[in-house]
């Protein structure tokens, strides 16, 4: 069971939201769509759930050709950032109304959503509507009309930028446990990065309408293709050099050191993170960004170094990746 995405291609007018897409989704692997907001993974989503039509390419769920096929009928479990859940309906009620127009019938209706009510622990939440309930709660009855629909792709658009750190925490779990543990592939759509490297088996990073690079979190951290790329992963973000002889180079705040040879650093502030500090420097380099544990002590004179293998670099031009 699989997804494939082919040439896939969507236009208003004469402006491409997306162009040239290829992706393939294997069976138990969670995909994430990430890239800042324009760049087409929304669009991307709603091709694939049916609710948007590609101006050109086509889209295979489990083998089957579904580029015109309707929503209702391409068995997709969608989660949607907004909850999408009927205000004037009981939590029973919104999770029984799909199978009732799926025909499924009474008991059977009742057994399935008592089942999944256990699953979710909302057994206690059934009767009550939405607005009584809290967004972790909202959201885990949103997830629970996905698992109820039994489907062969399932599809997350940003489910918890709505919540607060604490709550996107605590339900991060139940999200691997009924979702990324299942058979189906998967697509995650998010701006949160952190979030993406920690639900996802691989990235798809977009610029533009296209994949500038797709990978496990590890590939993109540690070996960027492109600037973007670069500049896109990784928090704090990565110092960028001014260019010299057409190339930028490019270090990672926690490749840093310390050293009695190097780069003169002012201190202009230091962040303390609990088991780390983020330091921000001024240098005739430009502003540089370090990172080390909370229990190292800053001198007064400041002087920057780096190993050479962790350098990245890139062409000033293109922005592409140089060969290192």
């Amino acid at each position: 069971m699989n997804l494939v995405l082919q040439n896939i291609g969507r236009r208003f007018g004469r402006n491409w939201i997306v162009r040239h897409l290829d992706l393939v989704v294997g069976e138990g692997e969670c995909l994430a769509l990430l890239g800042p907001s324009g760049c087409g993974k929304s669009t991307t989503l709603r091709l694939i759930a049916g609710l948007d039509q590609p101006n050109e390419g086509s889209i295979t769920i489990a083998g089957r050709d579904v580029t015109t096929v309707s929503p209702v009928d391409r068995r997709i479990g969608m989660v949607f950032q907004s909850y999408a859940l009927f205000p004037h309906l009981t939590v029973f009620a919104n999770l029984a109304l799909g199978l009732e127009v799926r025909g499924i019938g009474a008991s059977d209706r009742k057994q399935r959503v008592a089942s999944v009510l256990a699953l979710m622990q909302l057994e206690d939440l059934s009767e009550r509507h939405p607005a009584e309930l809290s967004g972790g709660q909202r959201q885990r009855v949103a997830l629970a009309r996905a698992l109820l629909r039994d489907p062969l792709v399932y599809l997350l658009d940003e489910p918890m930028s709505n919540l607060d750190a604490q709550l996107r925490e605590d339900l991060r779990p139940q999200l691997r446990h009924l979702i990324l543990q299942g058979s189906q592939p998967v697509i995650y759509v998010t701006h949160d990065q952190h979030e993406a490297m920690a639900m996802a088996h691989r990235i798809a990073v977009m610029r533009n309408g296209k994949i500038e690079q797709i990978g496990t979190p590890q590939e993109l951290y540690h070996n960027p293709l492109s600037l973007f790329v670069a500049s896109f992963i990784g928090r704090p973000q990565i110092n960028l050099l001014p260019a010299e002889s057409g190339i930028i180079k490019a270090i990672r705040p926690e490749h840093l050191q310390l050293s009695s040879e190097g780069i003169p650093c002012r201190l202009v502030y230091r962040e303390w993170l609990g088991t780390s500090q983020l330091l921000i420097l001024e240098s005739n380099r430009g502003p540089l960004r370090m990172l080390c544990a909370s229990d190292i002590a800053i001198p007064e004179t400041i002087k920057l170094n780096w190993s050479p293998e962790k350098e990245h670099q890139f062409d000033a031009s293109s922005g592409g990746r140089c060969r290192q």
